[in-house]
């Protein structure tokens, strides 16, 4: 049985086949509702864990996560924001408690940017709810499935990353 309550695919009753056209119009289709359940998972894993958490002030802690300390402009340019909000984010995040900022002894201009203990252990709850619930839709997926699933992914991560689109933050940390 598939999620639309027909035997013979995801395409339903009566379109057996179909997603095999080859349309890439098909295509687009699918991965803009894969992408729409994405971000409500994304949203939802961050509102369970913590609902004071914007997704964006997420995203800005999940680079961190990854990336270790940096400044506050290389923050910015790696979340392809202006340095201005860049800063209100971070703000917001210091007076949580998810992120320190201290001054660069080596230049002691530059201010650094890294997670708390606090920020940490958001991320990666964060990161474990959002495995699991992938985890679950995958595992109502037929195994036969899988490595043509794998495949197609990779293929558009690749599609992506030829046209210079680059992850704020790794598919490690489910972003």
């Amino acid at each position: 049985m598939t999620p639309t309550g027909a035997a013979d695919g995801p395409g339903g009753a009566g379109e057996a086949g179909k997603s095999d056209t080859g349309d890439p119009d098909d295509f687009v289709t699918a991965v803009l509702a894969t992408s729409w359940l994405l971000v409500g998972i994304s949203t939802r894993s961050v509102e369970d864990v913590d609902p004071r958490v914007t997704l964006t002030q997420f995203r800005s802690l999940a680079v961190l996560a990854d990336r270790g300390e940096t400044n506050l402009s290389k923050l910015a340019a790696e979340l392809d924001v202006n340095a201005s909000t860049a800063m209100r984010v971070i703000d917001r995040l210091v007076a949580a408690g998810l992120v320190s900022r201290t001054e660069n002894p080596a230049t002691r201009r530059e201010v650094v940017l890294c997670l708390t203990p606090a920020g940490k252990k958001l991320v990666a709850d964060v990161v474990a709810k959002r495995r699991s619930a992938i985890a679950g839709l995958v595992g109502s997926i037929p195994a036969k499935h899988h490595a043509a699933m794998v495949e197609g992914l990779r293929w558009f991560a690749a599609a992506a990353e030829r046209a210079g689109m680059r992850p704020a933050a790794p598919a490690a940390l489910g972003w």
